[in-house]
């Protein structure tokens, strides 16, 4: 199907910024109101989101863990940098609106006795490489 993409496709920072429209959504993408990581029921997908790849560089066998952080934001803050290379971004996978374009990263936290699906909406300005 032309402009589907394949869940492996790997995103550079310049590949993510030219797959995506502005951060502000339409009506169809609405419901998602996740600016900083929420938790989510279960993964988002199709017809909601759009696949479009992951942020996962192929080459690396093991993402490093450290995080990346503005002075002044944390992990779930909604202006925390879109840090590519860093955790949890370098593990997400990457989904846009049909409709608009606006960019979702997904990631799922598996702990000890849990599964913790999450869902963050790109905003383009805070993409990092």
């Amino acid at each position: 199907m032309p402009g589907m993409h394949a869940m492996d496709d790997f995103l550079n920072a310049e590949g993510l910024r030219a797959a995506l429209g502005p951060a502000t959504g339409c009506d169809h993408c609405a419901g998602l109101q996740c600016a900083g990581w929420e938790s989510v029921t279960a993964p988002l997908g199709a017809p909601l989101l759009q696949p479009l790849g992951t942020l996962r560089d192929p080459a690396i066998d093991e993402p490093t863990y450290l995080e990346r952080h503005a002075e002044g934001t944390s992990f779930w803050h909604a202006r925390a940098p879109v840090a590519l290379t860093h955790f949890p971004y370098n593990r997400c996978t990457v989904w846009r609106c049909p409709q608009c374009r606006r960019g979702f990263l997904q990631y799922t936290e598996a702990g000890g006795y849990y599964v913790d699906h999450r869902v963050r909406a790109i905003d383009p300005a805070l993409i990092e490489a």
